[in-house]
């Protein structure tokens, strides 16, 4: 890997880190998620569930259908997402079926990571396509920004 590589997967969880950041804004667990192709954000998304009164709002799942939008096609070959927690088991399937490339995700999940922490769904062979994965990119940053939005919540919770 080349510093420029570095560079670059530094810029995109930027990003996602800033969708994470709107997603605690709003009152959300702060996760955020880009998908990326040929150097450009195709779809972007944030945590949504309180919000949109929506299980399924997860910021991958919001990401991958913006970008489905974005170039009119549910096939996002050629396409990497960047998230800031690693993808439970819903928003790893989407992955797998939306043909994305690669997985960036900064923060393990050890209670609903499907991505090699509880089990392991885009490399899973299995299935018809295989997603390629990088934990733990910008590890620190992600996770800090979980942890402080929970520990905060406590103390709101424990003040009432």
């Amino acid at each position: 890997m080349t510093a420029n590589d570095e560079s670059v997967k530094t810029r995109w969880m930027k990003t996602a880190l800033a969708e994470a950041k709107k997603a605690r804004a709003e009152g959300e667990v702060p996760v955020g998620a880009v998908v990326v192709k040929e150097g450009a954000v195709i779809g972007r998304g944030h945590n949504q569930v309180e919000g949109l009164k929506d299980p399924t709002a997860h910021a991958e799942i919001l990401a991958i259908g913006a970008a489905a939008t974005t170039i009119e096609s549910w096939r996002l070959e050629g396409a990497t997402i960047y998230v800031t927690l690693e993808p439970c088991t819903m928003c790893a399937g989407a992955i797998v079926l939306a043909r994305l490339d690669r997985l960036v995700y900064g923060a393990r999940d050890p209670k609903a990571g499907a991505c090699g922490t509880l089990m392991n769904v885009p490399r899973d062979e299995r299935l018809n396509h295989l997603v390629e994965i990088e934990p733990g990119f910008m590890e620190g940053e992600c996770s800090f920004l979980l942890r402080s939005f929970f520990e905060e919540l406590r103390k709101k919770n424990a003040a009432v």
